[in-house]
């Protein structure tokens, strides 16, 4: 995943910008979760690697999630507490696309 990809989706150093997918995000799993955005899902995993100005090491890669990174921890986590796989829209499908 590249830096560029994730300020162009509207996550960066000063908070996220408006109009931007990464509002819509934001609206979306706010509303989903009855108001608030959780810590470790998407909006603020991306939010966070926005504000950093690096993805690098993260594991989030143009040709799948590199074994032992922080990538693969969050994926093994998520496909454990939904019983074994990784929903569409959760944090590592998300994350990964971007």
């Amino acid at each position: 995943m590249s830096d560029q990809n994730v300020h162009n989706a509207g996550f960066t150093s000063s908070g996220i910008r408006g109009g931007s997918l990464a509002s819509s995000m934001m609206s979306q799993e706010a509303r989903a979760s009855g108001g608030g955005v959780h810590s470790g899902g998407p909006t603020s995993t991306l939010q966070e690697m926005g504000a950093r100005g690096s993805t690098h090491s993260s594991g989030f890669t143009s040709s799948g999630i590199s074994g032992g990174s922080l990538a693969s921890h969050m994926m093994s986590q998520e496909a454990r507490s939904h019983g074994g796989g990784t929903p569409r829209g959760g944090t590592t499908s998300t994350v990964q696309s971007i």
